[in-house]
Formats: structure tokens, sequence, C-alpha cells
């Protein structure tokens, strides 16, 4: 159990090293391809950022676990300090965000996370950066895909793209390989230790996938919530948890499902979609009642976030 444990924190550790790694590289690659430092916000940093659980989602379900594959796609992160918000931005992309769940919740019903679901999937997650990067041209309020590169960005300025390449591309190569290397190692054993501790409790991986591998994966983006949450920028904040949600389902549910289709759990489809769509209704309503996610209004949320993994884990 303790081996398991150990492994499986070094497994995070080479997760969230290896994908600000890879990203690092991929930026300085798609600078030298003069792409535009707003579409790399939106494309790379948006998506290079998911590495973590990407490639613990992807590796679970090539390794016949769907129940971690599914389930670190549906956990998600909460904001704990009060954020301000602009509604029409929060209709716009929680919307998007409760159409994402929704489809999730309609394949899971039907076909599962099958390979033509996965490519629905990245077709749909295409439309709406196309979408994100006509609005930011338009100027106006910020999409949710911006708002995620974004405080990346401000947690670590190194992934912020420049209008001219920096460095030689050898080494920008280098170090999308070596962060590539990286995050597939980490996935491996994430994803091995996992199991081993799920079997050692005697619980079923969904229940590892919903809480220590959704939780550990999940915490660059929790950190970078938090900062923009503490600065003062709630919409960056709120944007990158929405943003978080698009990318995670059809993203990562997109990849997954087009390389390694895997079903979606019975358990999964009972209960927990279901209540990734109440979560997602719950803090538009809360964000949407007073212009801001309060204090006491996050803590309910984790409060509710505890509940549901002690639920999860079988402690009532």
């Amino acid at each position: 159990m303790l081996s398991n444990a150990l492994i499986l924190l070094l497994g995070l550790v080479l997760l969230i090293a290896g994908g600000d790694v890879l990203v690092r590289g991929a930026v300085r690659i798609a600078e030298r391809l003069r792409l535009s430092p707003m579409l790399i916000g939106l494309t790379v940093v948006g998506m290079g950022t998911s590495m973590p659980e990407l490639a613990a989602s992807l590796q679970a379900s090539l390794v016949g676990s769907p129940g971690i594959a599914v389930g670190n796609i549906v956990g998600s992160n909460i904001a704990i300090a009060p954020i301000a918000v602009d509604r029409r931005t929060l209709w716009r992309d929680g919307g998007v965000g409760l159409l994402a769940a929704a489809a999730l919740l309609a394949a899971g019903a039907t076909v599962g996370l099958s390979r033509a679901t996965g490519l629905a999937f990245l077709l749909m997650m295409a439309a709406y950066i196309v979408y994100a990067y006509r609005q930011e041209r338009l100027g106006g309020s910020h999409t949710a895909a911006y708002d995620r590169g974004a405080a990346a960005d401000q947690v670590d300025p190194a992934l912020a793209a420049q209008d001219h390449p920096r460095g030689r591309l050898w080494v920008a190569l280098l170090l999308f390989g070596a962060g590539l290397a990286l995050v597939v190692a980490g996935g491996g054993l994430l994803v091995n230790s996992a199991v081993g501790i799920a079997g050692d409790l005697g619980v079923s991986d969904t229940v590892i996938g919903l809480t220590i591998v959704a939780v550990g994966t999940s915490l660059p983006e929790l950190v970078t919530s938090a900062a923009a949450a503490w600065r003062k920028q709630g919409d960056i904040a709120l944007g990158n948890v929405l943003g978080s949600n698009i990318y995670n389902i059809l993203f990562i549910g997109g990849v997954t499902g087009a390389i390694a289709p895997t079903p979606v759990p019975a358990g999964i489809m009972a209960f927990d979609i279901r209540a990734l769509v109440a979560v997602l209704l719950v803090v538009m309503l809360f964000a949407f009642s007073g212009r801001r996610l309060s204090r006491r209004e996050g803590g309910l949320l984790v409060a509710a976030y505890a509940g549901y993994v002690a639920y999860t884990a079988g402690l009532f």
C-alpha cells in the first residue's frame, strides 16, 4: 500500500513537471511556425495544461481501467476565494460546459466513449476554439479558452507566447520530447499505482479515478485559478475553471475515445456525471445571483465536494 502511494506521488510529480516542460517546448515550436500569441494561448497552452489529465485518462483506457479514465475526466476543480464574474461570460462559457457535460451523459447512455464519439468531441472542441478565436479578434469580454491560457501564463510567465521566436528550434524540440517522455512515464506510474491502491483498499478503480487521480492531475489548474482569484482577477479565475471543464470533456474525452475507445462505467453514469451537471448549474446560479462567487458559497462547494468524496469512497 505504501509503495503504491509513493509510486502514485512520483507519477503525479512526473506528470505535472513533464506537462510544464512539454508546453514550454510546444509554445516555442509554435512561435517558430509564426502562430499568433493569441492562437498559441487558445490551443497550445490551453490544451497543453490538460496533459496530466490526458495522459492519465488515455493510459487508463489503454490498460482497461475505464473507471480511472472516465472518472478522471469527470473530476473537477473548485474555487474557494471570492470571485467577481461577468454574467455574459458566465452564461456563454458555462453554457458550453453544460452542453459538453450533457454530451458526455448522452454518450455514456448510448455508445460510451467510442471512436465516433471521440471524433465528435474533438470536432466540438475545434469549433469552440474557432469561436473563441473570433471572439477575441472582435474584442469585448474574454472567453474561457482565453482565460485558461492567461491564468497559466500568470503562474508561469515562461508559457507566455511572443510575437518573435525565442531560443533555438532544437532546444524547443528537445523540451517538447523530454516533456512528452515525462508525461508518458508519469501517466503509466500513476495508473498502475492507482489500480494497485484500489486493490489494496478493496474498492473499484472508479473510486480512485474520481478522487485521488482527478484531484492530483487537476492540481495545476487549481493553483492557477486560486492565484488569479488571489489577485482579484475573478473573470480569469472562473474562466479557467469553466475552460477546464470544457477542455477536460471535449479534448481529453475526445482524444481518449478516438485512440482507445472505452465504456462509461454504470456507476459514473448513474450518479457522477449527473452530479457534475448539478454542480455546474449551482456554480452558475451562485455566480449569477450576486455577480460573484463569495467565500461562503465557495465553502459550501468545498463542503459538498468533501461529502461527495466520502460518499464515493463508501464512507456513508
